[in-house]
């Protein structure tokens, strides 16, 4: 009796340790997926975007309010690799370019490890994961004007940083259902470039860079997806997005001229606070179809309300982008 409970308890660790999850977990479009141990994904997405500006003090003072901007292309690239059938590592990269405004470059960039620290016989997991924020590859460009303020030419802002989260799900049957909460908190520094020729009274230099605060970022979200049959499957989500303002602590480039000084601190009044947070409530969906065991085909969308303090350039009043993503599983 003894051996019989003993052998019933082995092969009970074994599954939660080794992936009751084995089911849900090999469809890569299921927002509990991770790779089995020794396996590799890919996850490549080409995105169309449409937008519509908004009516911020920021937008009205470029002349921009209101205007659309199309076609905005996006591209997308997640590339996992389980060391365990635990432990994952990944890497998430995206590239936009947007003619309409002269904006584009890297607007997503992110190195990390995902944990399942737990996976029951209920069908219930509980993942943790943290990354690298990698926004300070390359600094954040773009040019000022004392009366129009700071126009970006890049998606970049510059900084490192790091972000923390945590995801719980649980399988009935065919549904899978999701909640997910992560921070992100970036870390100031003076990786940035801003083209100065417009203002008059910077007389000896054409660019400088500034020493720009820290920022965080919260998102929480929902998400729920259904296994139709072998091949077809769909999903849904739903997350929030906050992001606090932006701040200009001191100009980092050495300046000569009292000129530049009493610019210098007529730009420092005008950012030190510059009032260009939002927050977004951001809709997806996603349809799949299983075209091999390795190989998955997804048509994926995004609609995205907004709500942005007055000096942001984030805000809009159309925001829907429609894609395609390739998976592989190697």
């Amino acid at each position: 009796m003894k051996k019989t409970l003993k052998t019933v308890a082995i092969a009970a660790a074994t599954m939660i340790t080794t992936g009751a999850f084995a089911s849900v977990t090999k469809n890569m479009e299921n927002p509990l997926f991770t790779p089995k141990s020794g396996e590799f994904y890919s996850k490549t997405g080409l995105g169309l975007m449409y937008k519509k500006s908004d009516h911020t003090v920021a937008m009205r003072a470029k002349g921009t309010a209101g205007d659309p901007e199309f076609p905005v292309y996006r591209a997308t690239e997640d590339f996992g690799y389980g060391f365990t059938d635990r432990l994952t590592g990944y890497v998430s990269l995206g590239y936009t370019h947007n003619g309409d405004i002269d904006r584009k470059g890297m607007h997503r960039g992110r190195l990390g490890l995902n944990y399942r620290v737990i996976e029951t016989l209920e069908d219930l997991v509980w993942d943790i994961y943290g990354e690298g924020y990698l926004s300070g590859v390359t600094p954040m460009k773009g040019s000022y004007n004392l009366q129009t303020g700071f126009k970006y030419d890049n998606f970049s802002n510059g900084r490192w940083g790091a972000v923390f989260g945590t995801r719980v799900g649980k399988k009935w049957s065919r549904l899978t259902t999701s909640l997910f909460l992560e921070y992100l908190q970036t870390f100031g520094n003076h990786n940035n470039e801003i083209d100065v020729t417009m203002i008059p009274t910077f007389t000896t230099v054409d660019k400088i860079s500034v020493d720009l605060k820290s920022t965080n970022e919260t998102t929480v979200g929902i998400n729920a997806f259904y296994q139709a049959d072998d091949r077809w499957s769909f999903g849904g989500g739903f997350r929030f997005v906050e992001h606090s303002d932006n701040g200009v602590k001191s100009v980092h480039t050495k300046l000569n001229t009292p000129a530049e000084l009493y610019t210098a601190k007529m730009l420092l009044d005008k950012t030190h606070d510059m009032d260009d947070g939002w927050h977004e409530y951001i809709v997806s969906g996603v349809l799949a179809n299983q075209i091999t065991d390795a190989f998955q085909l997804a048509l994926v969308g995004e609609y995205t309300f907004d709500f942005s303090h007055p000096n942001s350039q984030n805000g809009t009043d159309v925001k829907v982008e429609l894609g395609v993503r390739a998976n592989v599983r190697f």
